[in-house]
């Protein structure tokens, strides 16, 4: 009974026709001779039919090593192939890139960077999940997923931190203006409260301040949403007072539309990661994009117009 032919045999093949000799053949492969030598006559055996007549100045195909040829040379011809899109994708990132990340991180904060990322690498097809549940990374074929939180991964999902995302009180002027500024945590149960709820609970505010940790009386909350985006817009509009994600809110303090409250005292900061499969070799799309990132997050230089600002809560 005839075995399968090996394609790597079969490539080996190929070489020596295009050589003319098993010598020069092997010096191309990086091969000993000896070794194509042993892989052509395995070949043979495999097919049961000699393929080549050796003589001292050629060889010389029969015809079963001619019938076989066209099909050699194309697989030589497919890897060859393969190999100039693998080299070509480490230089030219390409193809869809699926990453799931939160909606408001995405269109609050995110939005310059993956405005940029869309500009620069044109030949990459970034395709956005904003779901707020987690996704299956592996199951549901994402390459990356930017989760918040510290969660235990899978043995086939590695992370990458981000960024720790702090998060402060704010309140537009005119609320404060209209009904004081709380001057301890205790205050702000006279305070209407706006205030993020995950899983249909309300989230407390756990403040601290250095070593001193207040827990908020919450029977001054007014509003509560599952999204930091209206929480941000309610707080801007003069409704109460907000937690929100410095990142979120600085750009409208730097615009004069909301103010810190509470200064001195801040609620646990969130750990943002990059989640991805486990592989030594990561796609150059996937690469580039997590750099992207994490340079979008580099601390930025305080401009002279916020350089009151405590500048701790500055994250990107």
């Amino acid at each position: 009974m005839l075995r399968k032919a090996d394609p790597f045999d079969l490539m080996i093949f190929a070489h020596v026709i295009e050589a003319g000799s098993f010598t020069l053949a092997a010096e191309r492969l990086g091969l000993p001779k000896s070794t194509v030598s042993r892989r052509i006559s395995a070949l043979e055996a495999a097919l049961g039919e000699r393929l080549v007549q050796r003589t001292t100045r050629r060889i010389v195909l029969t015809e079963m090593g001619q019938r076989i040829r066209t099909s050699a040379e194309q697989i030589v011809h497919e890897v060859e192939v393969v190999t100039a899109l693998a080299e070509d994708s480490q230089v030219t990132p390409s193809g869809r890139l699926r990453v799931s990340m939160p909606g408001d991180l995405a269109s609050i904060a995110f939005a310059p960077m993956l405005a940029q990322f869309a500009i620069n690498y044109p030949a990459v097809q970034l395709e956005l999940d904003l779901s707020p549940d987690y996704v299956d990374v592996l199951a549901d074929s994402f390459d990356l997923a930017i989760r918040i939180g510290g969660e235990t991964l899978g043995l086939h999902l590695t992370a990458r931190h981000l960024v720790d995302i702090g998060i402060g009180l704010y309140a537009a002027p005119s609320y404060v203006a209209a009904s004081g500024e709380p001057d301890l945590p205790q205050s702000l149960a006279r305070h209407d409260m706006l205030v993020l709820h995950t899983g249909g609970e309300a989230v407390c505010w756990r403040l601290e301040k250095g070593a001193q940790v207040a827990a908020a009386d919450m029977s001054g909350r007014r509003v509560s949403a599952n999204s930091y985006d209206l929480l941000l817009r309610l707080a801007r509009a003069g409704a109460g007072i907000a937690a929100l994600p410095d990142m979120f809110a600085q750009p409208y303090v730097d615009g004069g539309e909301l103010r810190r409250v509470l200064p001195d005292w801040r609620l646990p900061p969130a750990m943002a990661r990059a989640v991805f499969p486990s592989r030594k070799l990561m796609p150059r799309k996937t690469r580039v994009f997590l750099d992207e990132l994490l340079s979008f997050l580099k601390p930025k230089p305080l401009r002279a117009a916020s350089a009151k600002q405590d500048p701790a809560h500055l994250v990107g």
